[in-house]
């Protein structure tokens, strides 16, 4: 009895964007990541033939079919990936093996890592960091507020599979944990007031994702 071999399925040819040796940048954690330049027009997202994107790190993190594309200084890197009509750009950064597809936009000096996805219609943006078991589909399922706090920092909420994360300095968990942590660390003091407004509203927000869960369970 013959056995015949499996034919090996060879990997389509790049013929989207190739990466420049001559321009490339070091991640935090040592990696090296290429400049891009568009080989073909991306008309839909007014990429020229010829034109500069952003930085990754291998093929594997821009899908080479798609409109999806990574601009201005934007890093992608590890095992994370964009594709679909997804964008990256401005100072953004997307590492780990989260993912960034559909409509999405990453901008600004966000970070997104972990095993976070965006996706849908998303936008995440400014100093927003969206990392862990992150899922943002819409706009209402993150949000940022800058100078708070004692450090004049970033407080960043969204969607996770576990309910509601937030992200400030050292700190991440759920909101609960940040209210018990905003308690213990600040007290009644103004920083621990402004605080409590910022929860409030989180938990207003918030309120139609359950409701919005609930209502595609039900159908």
């Amino acid at each position: 009895m013959t056995h015949t071999q499996p034919e090996q399925q060879t990997a389509p040819e790049n013929t989207k964007y190739e990466l420049l040796t001559t321009d490339t940048v070091k991640s935090w954690d040592g990696r090296t990541l290429y400049r891009i330049r568009a080989l073909v027009a991306i008309a839909a997202i007014g990429v020229a033939a010829g034109d500069l994107g952003g930085y990754v790190e291998a093929e594997n993190n821009l899908h080479i079919s798609g409109n999806a594309w990574v601009s201005g200084n934007a890093w992608v890197s590890g095992d994370a990936r964009v594709y679909g009509n997804a964008r990256v750009s401005g100072d953004a950064r997307v590492s780990g093996d989260a993912q960034v597809y559909g409509d999405a936009r990453v901008l600004g000096n966000a970070r997104v890592s972990g095993d976070a996805r965006v996706y849908g219609n998303a936008r995440v943006s400014g100093d927003a960091r969206v990392y862990g078991n992150a899922r943002v589909s819409l706009d209402i399922h993150f949000g940022w507020m800058s100078h708070v706090g004692s450090e004049n920092g970033t407080l960043t909420w969204y969607r996770a599979t576990d309910g509601i994360q937030v992200n400030r300095g050292c700190f991440h968990g759920t909101l609960d944990e940040f209210e018990s942590a905003v308690s213990k660390t600040h007290g009644d003091n103004q920083s621990a007031k402004e605080y409590r407004c910022l929860i409030d509203f989180i938990k207003l927000r918030s309120s139609s994702w359950v409701n919005e869960e609930a209502e595609q369970e039900a159908a």
